[in-house]
């Protein structure tokens, strides 16, 4: 059986998923965009899969008459849909979102119309802008790892 960990930025929740997912999605839906305060929302249902909280507490946000929307109480992370037909999590708070990529998009009617063009845009790495933000090569992280951790957070040096 598949495993799957993940969590908020912080640290203060984590998650736990055995099993296969029904679909990946990204809804481009103006409550989306506002839950997630981007172009759209990566979300990954957990349907039929064996889901468990195995740190922390969300808090929930109710932006319909039928949905609820988990975060972070901490750090604000988004971290769940819940609507009457099942759960789906954030996919970026997945440690490995890359396992996990899109096969449907929702809410198309709120599609801003540049993001089919995202990847045309000229990119750079973060290490590549120091000249312009040299406080980048001094950035200590204190974003939970990418794996589950017995305690968190860890002591600062």
């Amino acid at each position: 059986m598949t495993v799957y960990t993940g969590g908020c930025q912080c640290g203060a929740i984590r998650f736990r998923v055995e099993g296969e997912f029904s679909h990946s999605s990204i809804c481009h839906c103006r409550m989306c965009q506002k839950a997630f305060g981007g172009y759209y929302a990566p979300l990954v249902s957990v349907r039929g899969a064996d889901f468990k909280w195995t740190r922390g507490k969300r808090k929930t946000f109710r932006s319909s008459n039928f949905v609820e929307r988990g975060f972070c109480g901490d750090c604000g992370t988004p971290l769940t849909y819940e609507a009457p037909d099942g759960m789906a999590i954030a996919a970026g708070a997945f440690d490995d979102p890359a396992l996990l990529p899109p096969t449907i998009q929702y809410g198309i009617e709120g599609k801003l119309p540049f993001t089919d063009k995202l990847h045309e845009l000229p990119g750079m790495r973060t290490q590549d802008d120091v000249e312009n933000a040299p406080f980048i090569s001094e950035i200590v992280s204190y974003q939970h790892p990418d794996h589950d951790t017995t305690e968190w957070p860890e002591e600062r040096k």
